[in-house]
């Protein structure tokens, strides 16, 4: 077997499992899950007749690189989004969803034959990130994001000889879990940084259409865009639809950005064997055209967080992230105890944010934090909200 296997941690919610292992919830409450980040909005009908209407392709190979019916729908909301242009032929690929994209870009990127490979990844973080890096045969190094700076990732606290063995840096903008939004002077760090080292960027942006303020968010495309980086040097950016058209099932997103690693890419995907069903691309292609569903999707988000937001922040620490559909807590105490306890108590999950971190330079910085994913109907999230509000104050 592959020893780097041995590397990797137990996934957040298997953890879970063992920390709720013995509890009986408290029966006179129905269970509730605030744990996992899976979108439970329904699934647009236009997406749906999509599906159905070109089971066709069932009876066919699909190509690794992608339709270019598919490559034109990305290319096209991108100028739409972030008024980008890039080449549909060169520029584009189809994934099957972020994280398995995440995954091999790693796999594709990391030259493990380098001694001392580091990949870089926020902290909190989407442990793909990690996983990825060890079974790639590199190291992860993990930043710490700052509380002070609402949750801004401390990039001045790495230090030189750190960044000279990077070859990749992972970048979540919005954030897993806090939500927040990497402005254009920290990409502009960042740009500067890879300019002088050479490392690779991985825009996770899965995010970018769940957004509470005004202004959309920025993607890392487009701050290149702002920098004059047109060609989009050792930047690729990962999306998808699983949020943005709640199709978390459908396992359908795109990787967009510099030429000459989205060449590389699908040669190793060639390989990797992860073309996407034209049927699943049919349906991507209705889902990338149409922006009413996701208009729509939005304000359910920004409805129900207005309504449970004010709920817990009388009880615990927390306010209006910038995006994402997550609420990132301080609670008192330990946060794996405040997690078993609201379970075993008012049959609520939630997610340790010790859970989503790793000690790194001293402190957890999950710790003491909870992760509530806000992906249920509004009347069951504000119910959770009420509980969460009645918890908390009894224990007072």
């Amino acid at each position: 077997m592959n020893p780097l296997l041995t590397k990797l941690q137990p996934y957040p919610f298997e953890r879970l499992r063992q920390l709720f292992a013995d509890v009986v919830p408290n029966p006179a409450y129905r269970p509730i899950s605030l744990g996992i980040g899976e979108p439970k909005h329904a699934t647009p009908e236009l997406i749906r007749n999509a599906l159905r209407n070109h089971l066709d392709g069932l009876a066919a190979y699909p190509g690794t690189a992608g339709e270019p019916v598919f490559r034109e729908a990305v290319t096209g909301w991108l100028v739409r989004r972030y008024g980008l242009q890039l080449n549909p032929t060169t520029q584009v690929l189809p994934v099957n969803g972020t994280r398995e994209a995440l995954f091999a870009l790693t796999q594709c990127v990391v030259d493990a034959a380098q001694p001392g490979a580091l990949v870089l990844c926020p902290n909190p973080f989407y442990q793909i990130y990690e996983g990825a890096a060890l079974l790639a045969g590199a190291t992860p190094y993990f930043v710490n994001s700052d509380p002070a700076r609402n949750f801004a990732v401390d990039w001045d606290s790495v230090p030189a000889e750190v960044w000279a063995r990077t070859q990749l840096i992972f970048v979540c903008s919005p954030g897993n879990p806090t939500g927040a939004v990497m402005p254009l002077p920290e990409w502009k760090k960042l740009f500067e940084l890879s300019d002088r080292h050479g490392f690779v960027i991985a825009s996770d942006e899965c995010y970018s259409e769940i957004y509470f303020r005004d202004e959309p968010p920025l993607g890392g495309l487009e701050a290149a865009k702002q920098l004059g980086r047109d060609d989009f040097k050792n930047l690729i950016a990962l999306t998808s639809l699983s949020k943005r058209s709640n199709v978390p099932g459908m396992r359908s997103g795109f990787v967009a950005g510099d030429a000459a690693l989205i060449k590389q890419f699908l040669l190793y995907r060639t390989y990797h064997g992860s073309a996407m069903s034209t049927v699943v691309q049919a349906a991507s292609v209705a889902a990338w055209n149409d922006e009413a569903h996701v208009i729509d999707n939005r304000n359910q988000y920004r409805t129900k967080f207005a309504q449970v937001t004010p709920v817990l922040a009388e009880v615990l620490d927390v306010a209006l992230p910038d995006a994402a559909f997550y609420l990132w807590a301080g609670v008192k105490g330990s946060d794996t105890d405040f997690a078993r306890d609201l379970y075993a108590l008012y049959n609520v999950t939630v997610l340790p944010g010790s859970y989503l971190a790793r000690e790194a330079h001293g402190i957890n910085p999950g710790a003491g934090r909870i992760r509530m994913a806000l992906v249920a109907e509004t009347a069951e999230c504000l119910e959770a909200a009420h509980r969460i509000n009645q918890f908390v104050k009894s224990r007072t």
